[in-house]
């Protein structure tokens, strides 16, 4: 289990860095004017899509059903294919209607910009099916305990983006928007080849490919496994689009405070995302498939020991990336922010969310780990229940705290939302079964390491603020 997590883990790392050296490329070559933005609109589209459609919803609650159904290859077979004719056709849709869908997510935009916009929109989704396609192959290999192959793909869209930057340095700007837009559907496809790859070397071919052989013979013997798939998949697409929502408010809310609210939101959230992605995600990545097929198999005790195991390892992370995060936040947003235009006004109202986001980074990272089980066991509509009360928490707050804390409050008011989606959580898992594990041996030696860690950090904060002023 640890060796997946820490694939994982190195996999998102090695991502984030190639993403951050396509950012800087893309400032330097593209500059940040209306091509930029056009861009990062057309991109957001299947981005938005991805997230809640594809890679969320989708692999939550494949990965238990494949595990259930005695059918696996006409089962996945039959899955790929509906999804897949769903996502071409919404596909076709935005080609044929392209300046539709781009005015959808880009309301503030002029009527030029969006016919300017459209035709990259267009290019840009196809990126869509080609990443839902790999996802299904991911899922197939992660219940096959394979995560190497899924953690370091990603680095591929990057590097396709870095190569069209390069390619394209000299031309005009519409130009190198083209030149990104095909170099994400280039990505897409590098993608989906090494996940192809990985499943003729794991020995799934068979599988994949005689599900379609058969799948029109033997359609009639997966209908009630298909009929729960489906019912199971809208509430966790609802469960895991919560999020987006969330941040789409954000946005919202903060455009009617002082100019660089939006900033500081984006600048503390890119800080916040590392500790809760490379920590929290990549570990409920390696455990799922782990717990779908124990439950399976009617074998919590197994489940809960390897459940225990991961909690008490993010506990320690996430505990110390929270205590480092609120302690050293000037110190981190000063190193990697504070420059150029941005001042050191910026560095100090940029700290003040960090410390509110960083708030919630342990409830949040920790009802990751243990909305699994809720997943496993096939209670989407649950899951679902939950994110929908953290959402309206969020909300309520967001409204309560935006007038006095201003864009704090707005970051307070995210944390709060994940304290609440943990109790929630922690109350459908059981709360005997949350004390059996806070029971083990485990919390005297991250107690001490706590107050161990803390110090440091303290000490550290004393040195390096000397330096900063």
């Amino acid at each position: 289990m640890f060796k997946a997590i820490f694939t994982n883990s190195f996999g998102i790392l090695f991502s984030r860095i190639l993403g951050f050296i396509r950012d800087f490329l893309t400032a330097s070559v593209l500059g940040a004017n209306v091509y930029s933005d056009i861009f990062f609109i057309a991109f957001k589209l299947p981005n938005l899509f991805r997230r809640i459609f594809a890679e969320g919803a989708f692999t939550q609650v494949f990965i238990p059903a494949f595990a259930r159904t005695k059918r696996k290859a006409v089962f996945s077979a039959n899955v790929f294919l509906v999804f897949l004719s769903i996502i071409l056709l919404i596909a076709l849709l935005v080609n044929l209607l392209p300046s539709l869908f781009t005015k959808a997510i880009a309301v503030g935009f002029s009527a030029e910009t969006i016919e300017m916009a459209s035709p990259y929109v267009a290019i840009n989704f196809w990126y869509l099916p080609l990443v839902f396609a790999m996802t299904f192959l991911s899922g197939m290999l992660q219940y096959k305990h394979h995560f190497a192959t899924s953690a370091f793909s990603t680095a591929l869209l990057n590097l396709s983006l870095i190569l069209a930057l390069y390619l394209s340095h000299d031309k005009s700007q519409s130009e190198i928007v083209y030149y990104l837009s095909f170099g994400v559907v280039i990505g897409g496809i590098l993608q989906l080849g090494v996940h192809l790859v990985a499943i003729y070397k794991m020995g799934l071919s068979k599988l994949l490919f005689g599900g379609f052989k058969h799948l029109r013979a033997k359609s009639t013997l997966i209908k009630h496994d298909s009929k729960k798939f489906r019912n199971n998949f809208f509430p966790a697409m609802w469960g895991n689009s919560t999020a987006q929502v969330s941040a789409f408010l954000d946005t919202f809310l903060a455009s009617f405070l002082v100019t660089g609210s939006i900033s500081y939101l984006y600048y503390a959230n890119r800080i916040f995302q590392l500790p809760l992605a490379l920590f929290a995600i990549a570990t409920s990545i390696a455990l799922f498939p782990r717990i779908a097929r124990y439950l399976k198999n009617n074998d919590e005790k197994k489940a809960k020991e390897n459940l225990r195991k991961a909690f008490w390892f993010l506990t320690f992370l996430l505990t110390a990336s929270t205590i480092g995060g609120i302690i050293l936040s000037r110190e981190i947003t000063w190193l990697l922010f504070e420059r150029g235009a941005f001042s050191s006004n910026d560095t100090q109202n940029t700290t003040m969310v960090l410390q509110m986001y960083m708030i919630g980074l342990l409830p949040f990272g920790l009802q990751k780990l243990f909305v699994l089980w809720l997943y496993a066991k096939e209670m989407q509509g649950k899951a679902a229940k939950i994110a929908t009360i953290s959402l309206a928490t969020y909300v309520i707050l967001a409204l309560s705290l935006i007038s006095p804390l201003g864009v704090s409050g707005l970051a307070l008011a995210s944390s709060m939302g994940g304290v609440v989606s943990f109790v929630f959580t922690i109350r459908a898992f059981g709360v005997s079964n949350f004390l059996e594990i806070l029971r083990s041996k485990n919390s005297v030696y991250l107690l001490l390491s706590a107050i161990l860690f803390t110090s440091l950090l303290l000490f550290l904060h004393r040195f390096t603020s000397a330096l900063i002023i």
